[in-house]
């Protein structure tokens, strides 16, 4: 099939290259000039493990194509992938000019059918207002058309494995004629495809997300009563893990959820719920709980070395997550802060967000910028962790404890055994252990 994605950002450029890695032509429109001729020389402006290599795979192979032409991409295929910005706005909405500017522009220029298929995150009945919109900037009212949702569930860091292999796949129609493309498009995935109207695909997304969080805000609660009364929270995960109505997965305790849609979503949810006169207070209280994880890190690293004025400390992770260079919400940013305004002197290293954080931490007499985890720990007080990269997980802890002045671990992420790395003659603190 031809496939046209609008918007090149992090949603549509996965989507782009993992449809034209199936086989099918892909044009990816992007309004932003610089970013379109980065994307042409094979260069990706995101880092996602494996995206630039099946990038360049299938440009080489003439299945993927850029543009800033809208007119162009709206020739190119009847199959439209809205994947543009959602971003917050401060009452927790979700500012969706961008969305209506696909539509607007869309409408303006259709001379034939198009199915207009939501990607991006949004609001329940978004569908109704991008349909709204075509019909109102039409030229020709008797052009068909139809708007679809089809939400995404990537996880950065392991998107192109999401994508190819999903859970399963949800599509809300309103017609059997997008129907039809979508049994075209998805044929050849082996998942349950979940087909039901616009309305519900678009809160299954949020619905998803929301409890997601909630999990990691729950085993968070339930962190810091374990280390109250000397319990292991990662044991206690285990056994609750092990109950197929709860499962293992997002019951890791830590500094807490960041990145660009556990927060916003949650956030948007509430707003949502709010707009409809209801109240979810359960959801305040995951995000007044994940809201409080980088403060209680803080206060523990205080409590352990009884002042951080002046002193030397080690950072290895700033990404909300390993395997991306996204710092976006990542805990790791409330963390430095409260640090520095502490007086602390911060050593921090990352094996991929390093520059996106200098644009919020220039390097300075209270921040520096390692080349590697060691010398991020070299004369250090004390190490933090706050992402639980690989990489930190094959250190040689033995030469760690040679550098740092104070042999002092504290596990903001739980990537270590307490009894092994104590073994080894650190004072080890982790959450909830």
């Amino acid at each position: 099939m031809k496939i046209t994605v609008v918007g090149g950002g992090y949603v549509g450029l996965t989507t782009g290259v993992c449809f034209a890695h199936l086989g099918h032509q892909v044009l990816i429109v992007e309004k932003i000039p610089q970013k379109v001729e980065l994307l042409k020389s094979g260069k990706s402006p995101i880092y996602e493990p494996g995206l630039e290599e099946l990038m360049q795979k299938n440009m080489k192979e003439g299945r993927l194509f850029f543009t800033t032409d809208l007119r162009e991409g709206l020739e190119f295929s009847d199959v439209i992938f809205i994947c543009v910005g959602t971003p917050q706005r401060p009452d927790g909405s979700a500012d969706l000019s961008q969305v209506e500017e696909v539509a607007r522009e869309t409408a303006k220029l259709m001379k034939s059918y198009k199915l207009l298929i939501e990607k991006s995150t949004v609001p329940v009945n978004t569908h109704k207002l991008i349909k709204k919109t075509v019909q109102r900037y039409l030229k020709d009212p008797s052009i068909p058309y139809d708007v679809a949702s089809n939400p995404e569930f990537l996880r950065e860091g392991s998107a192109i494995e999401d994508f190819l292999n999903p859970d399963r796949i949800v599509v809300g129609i309103e017609s059997e004629r997008a129907k039809s493309i979508f049994e075209e498009l998805y044929k050849d995935f082996k998942c349950p495809i979940i087909y039901t109207d616009p309305a519900t695909s678009e809160l299954i997304k949020h619905a998803s997300n929301s409890f997601l969080a909630m999990k990691i805000s729950f085993i968070n609660m339930v962190a810091d009563l374990c280390e109250k009364v000397g319990a292991d929270v990662k044991l206690v995960a285990d056994g609750m893990g092990y109950d197929k109505r709860i499962g293992r997965h997002f019951l890791n305790a830590g500094i807490g959820y960041g990145g660009s849609c556990f927060p916003k979503d949650v956030k948007a949810f509430i707003k949502m719920a709010e707009d409809y006169g209801l109240n979810f207070g359960i959801l305040r209280e995951v995000e007044r709980i994940n809201q409080e994880r980088p403060v209680k890190f803080v206060e523990k690293v205080k409590n352990i070395l009884w002042s951080v004025k002046e002193k030397k400390i080690g950072v290895w992770g700033l990404a909300f997550k390993p395997n991306t260079d996204d710092i976006r919400e990542a805990p790791s940013i409330k963390i430095v802060d409260l640090l520095i305004k502490e007086g602390a002197y911060l050593s921090l290293y990352d094996p991929k967000a390093m520059e996106n954080f200098k644009m919020l931490f220039p390097e300075g007499k209270q921040v520096k910028y390692a080349k590697d985890p060691y010398i991020a720990a070299e004369g250090a007080s004390a190490l933090l962790i706050l992402t639980e990269w690989d990489e930190f997980m094959k250190v040689d802890l033995k030469r760690v404890k040679e550098l740092m002045e104070l042999p002092i671990l504290v596990d903001g992420r739980n990537i270590f055994e307490p009894k092994e790395v104590k073994s080894l003659g650190f004072e080890y603190y982790a959450i909830g252990r």
